[in-house]
């Protein structure tokens, strides 16, 4: 039986996820390096299924989706290995489902899971089917989160300490200020609430981020990417900066010695033990396209693109947006932070004209003020610092809320944000 015989039924794509769907999954921890198959009966469980293995958080785990239910399992598992986890969709009644399950376990390797998914919702059932050794009995229809909060439940040790959020800033293009809203965001979360917060600049040959905190650290990121053989908690401890009271900074060396050539996955191991680290990891991704660059924002909890109100910046964020949203399909857009509005005298497109097309709402409109910007980043210090008083530093403050998921946006916000985006349309 072929594992690509499935592929052909989902032409349309995956569907979008919806808010609450969205929201549950951001709760979800990644599955680790596990085999997962699964035989289904119904076209509804194969597609959920199917849509739960492009996951960014399933990156890890090899899953294959059957059609034809247990009888499609029996015989395959007559000449094949089983995996470590077999999800198998049933639709007959009790009676026949345990009977069926006995001819099953004469097939199975005893460390294998399995979980049935029925169309009964039985307590007696699952009582007895949990008594004869199955995982779990969910009944259909499953969501997403569902099964991988099941999937959890059975790989992931339930005493590992909660993983950190990662938040990862791109610009839309080069100069845009990308890394310094990140860096005013990461100094926003550590000071609002008391957290512990880890700003990873990954522009290794060019990263401003130790310039902006004021800090000349001799170890930095660098150490972790080049020696992934040392890399563990205590390791990466010795590489961070303290920057303030719950801010850490793993500096980039900004130096063009070597030649900064990675592939895909050098920065992975780097993020999950940032994760294990902090409970907030903000990552300064550089603007350029390369296989890291693209796995890193795929994996990130959270996508924030700073966009300037011109042609370019427009081109280049609705190219980022649609590709993250075909990267990412079980998780909301990204979030988009509107920057260096009003420059005088410069033709710029207005903030609602630039949003339309993206099919987003910005969660940032942030105006240019070369004062404040430029007194800051020449004392190396934050903007709250330099002038807490200032909305921009209020505006950043709500940014803060919003990656962090301690906050939507408060409809008390909305008139203002309306209507600042009208007189940006009348101007």
């Amino acid at each position: 039986m072929s594992d690509t015989a499935l592929k052909h039924e989902f032409d349309d794509g995956p569907a979008a996820p919806t808010a609450d769907e969205a929201a549950a999954l951001q709760e979800v921890r990644p599955v680790p390096r596990i085999s997962v198959q699964a035989f289904c009966e119904t076209q509804a469980v194969a597609s959920t299924i199917e849509r739960m293995s492009e996951d960014r958080r399933m990156a890890k785990a090899q899953t294959r989706v059957y059609m034809g239910g247990i009888a499609a399992a029996i015989e395959f598992y007559q000449t094949a290995p089983t995996p470590n986890l077999i999800f198998v969709e049933i639709t007959c009644g009790p009676d026949e489902l345990l009977a069926r399950l006995n001819d099953l376990a004469e097939v199975c390797d005893p460390s294998s899971r399995v979980v049935i998914i029925g169309h009964h919702n039985d307590i007696a059932l699952y009582r007895e089917l949990i008594r004869t050794g199955i995982s779990e009995y969910m009944v259909a229809p499953v969501t997403i989160a569902d099964l991988m909060n099941t999937i959890s439940g059975l790989f992931v040790d339930p005493e590992a300490e909660p993983l950190g959020r990662s938040i990862a800033f791109i610009g839309a293009k080069g100069g845009v200020g990308a890394s310094t809203i990140a860096h005013n965001v990461s100094w926003a979360i550590s000071t609002l609430f008391q957290n512990e917060v880890m700003v990873v600049d990954m522009d290794l040959p060019f990263g401003t981020a130790n310039i902006n905190f004021d800090q000349d650290p001799a170890q930095g990121i660098a150490e972790a990417v080049f020696s992934p053989e040392r890399l563990d908690e205590v390791y990466l401890d010795r590489l961070l900066a303290n920057c303030a009271d719950h801010l850490a900074l793993l500096a980039a060396p900004s130096t063009l010695d070597r030649a900064y050539d990675f592939d895909a996955s050098a920065f992975s191991n780097l993020i999950d033990i940032a994760q294990r680290t902090a409970p907030a990891v903000i990552l300064d991704v550089p603007h350029v396209w390369s296989g890291w660059t693209k796995a890193t924002l795929t994996q990130a909890d959270e996508v924030v693109i700073v966009a300037a109100p011109e042609l370019a910046n427009l081109r280049n964020t609705k190219n980022l947006v649609d590709t993250l949203r075909s990267l990412r399909p079980n998780d909301a857009p990204p979030r988009l932070v509107v920057n260096q509005v009003g420059v005088p005298k410069r033709p710029e497109i207005s903030v609602g004209d630039f949003v339309d097309p993206l099919e987003l709402q910005p969660a940032a409109v942030i105006p240019f003020d070369p004062q404040l910007f430029g007194n800051a980043a020449n004392s190396g210090r934050m903007l709250a610092e330099t002038d807490a008083g200032s909305p921009v530093v209020a505006t950043l403050g709500e940014l803060a809320h919003l990656v962090t998921g301690r906050t939507t946006v408060a409809p008390k916000h909305k008139p203002g944000l309306q209507g600042l985006l009208a007189r940006l349309k009348k101007s």
